[in-house]
Order: structure tokens, then sequence, then C-alpha cells
């Protein structure tokens, strides 16, 4: 069974629940020349930094991943207590105050909501550290298997995208092969042509002649440039079938495709052949920013 093609891009996300404190873990890719992975964990979480790289190494091969860890408290999961030794201190200075001027004394609430007054103990009834530290990766697994699913739903309509382009390059490389120019009658009557005016040229010693002659069968032949063409079609579209990180493959393969229109527009001598190439490079473009999104 072959693995389907990803792209680079998409978002997961995971929660996990554990007594007062709720995990959220949060996944975003998108494209990238390899795997570059950033992590933001809470304090006192960075010994799941490495564990968390070795995951996403696992089953992402290229994008740029950007993981998110929160960690929250439940304000049910924590303790409200009240700093006797601040509020004795706070209840002497409203003592001296009132003493000294005469004012309205504060209410209770006020006094409450005094810095260092109230103390909220977020630790109450929470986890130990291997305890969280499971619940975390469980997360994780979860988010990168989400975004695993995401990445190769793109990835399939992306793959639809790149075949039909493919058969847009078939579709030209033919034409280019059944051009009337290319019949044997036309080029024989084309390189006469070309012969008659080289001769025609009295500067020109014989081994001269011989090299243009041959320089001009040479420019004519158009056949090993679709010849190569077709072959790079096959293994584009091995490429897509097979899936899996083949993005850099059908890179190098685009820059080939790319390669050999250049070399039909350099050659052309109708004005046919330069149409055909110019929409061969016009459709190999649009092929090659489709790949550049495939993992």
């Amino acid at each position: 069974m072959t693995d389907t093609l990803s792209s680079m891009t998409g978002y997961a996300r995971a929660e996990r629940q554990l007594g007062a404190r709720r995990i959220r873990l949060e996944l975003k890719s998108v494209n990238g020349r390899g795997l570059d992975m950033r992590l933001r964990l809470p304090p006192g979480m960075d010994a799941l930094d490495i564990p968390l790289r070795q995951l996403l190494s696992k089953h992402l091969a290229r994008g740029s991943i950007n993981l998110v860890v929160t960690a929250d408290t439940s304000a049910s999961g924590s303790a409200v207590r009240v700093n006797q030794d601040a509020l004795e201190a706070v209840l002497a200075v409203m003592a001296d105050l009132r003493q000294r001027i005469d004012a309205t004394p504060p209410s209770l609430d006020g006094i409450l909501a005094l810095p260092g007054v109230m103390d909220v103990d977020a630790g109450a009834g929470d986890i130990d550290e291997d305890e969280l530290s499971a619940a975390v990766l469980a997360a994780a697994s979860e988010a990168v298997s989400s975004l695993r699913s995401a990445r190769s739903q793109e990835g399939a309509q992306i793959a639809a995208v790149l075949l039909s382009q493919l058969d847009q390059v078939v579709s030209l490389v033919d034409a280019a092969t059944a051009l009337p120019s290319r019949s044997r009658d036309a080029f024989e009557a084309r390189l006469a042509e070309q012969l008659a005016a080289l001769k025609a040229d009295a500067t020109l010693s014989p081994e001269r002649l011989s090299q243009e002659a041959l320089l001009l069968a040479t420019k004519a032949d158009i056949q090993e440039e679709l010849d190569r063409l077709r072959a790079h079609i096959v293994a584009a579209r091995k490429l897509i079938n097979d899936g899996g990180p083949v993005g850099r493959r059908l890179d190098f393969l685009a820059q080939e495709f790319n390669r050999e229109a250049n070399t039909l527009c350099s050659k052309s001598n109708t004005v046919e052949l330069t149409a055909i190439g110019l929409d061969l490079k016009a459709v190999i473009d649009q092929l090659r920013e489709q790949i550049q999104n495939i993992e």
C-alpha cells in the first residue's frame, strides 16, 4: 500500500484535563525547506522539549512547525486563603491612620483586594510531574495525528492538480511531436536552404562549413528533448502516486522540465514550436508553484 501525498500546511489542537489542570496543545504547520520546529512550553516543562521534538520528527518530514503548550488551572481547583500576617499589618496601618486622618473606613472587599492580603494556591490538588508529562505527550500524539490527516487531505487535492498539469504537459509534448515542420521532408528542405545560405559565404572553409552544417542539424532536432520530457512525466506521476515525502524530488523534476522547455524554445525555428514551448513553460511554472506545498 502506497502512502498519500501530504502538504506542509495544517493546524491541529488537543486538550487533556487532569484535576484542576487543563492542558492545551496547538500545532501549526506551514511550508519550509526542511523540518523546522519551534516549541513554546510553560515554565517547568522544559524537560519535554526533546521528547516532543522526537515525536514531531518521527511523523513529519518537512515544514515549519510551531507547537504551543498551555496549562491552566481552574478556579475550582484553587485554594483561597487570607494571609494573616499581611492582614494584621494592614489593619495596624489603618488604625494608625484613623488617629491622624478623619476618613471613611475602607470596605471589606477593598481590604481583601490589597496585594498580599489574599493568596490563591493554584497547586491545590495538582498532579505530579510524570502524570503531567504523560498527558502532554498524549495530547501531542493526538495533535500530530490530526495534523497529518489535515495535511494528507490537502495533499490529495494538490495531487489531483499536479496530475492535471502533467496531462497538459503531455498534450503539449504530443503537439510538438506532431508539428508538420518536424517531418523528414520539411526538415531536409529547411536544412538545404540553410546550407545553401552558408555556401554562399565564400569566406567559409570546407571544415567550417561542415561544422556549421552539423550544428544546424543538431539544433533542428528536438527529439532528445521530447524523449526526456516524456521520461520526466513518467517519473513525476510515479512519485505522486507513490506518495510520502517526495516534495524535494518533485521540485528537482520540475527544474528538469523547465530546462527541456527552455531548450525547445532555443532550438525553435517555427512560430508554432515557439508557441508550444512558451505554453509548456507556463504550465511548468504552475506545476512548480504547487510542488512547493508538498512535504
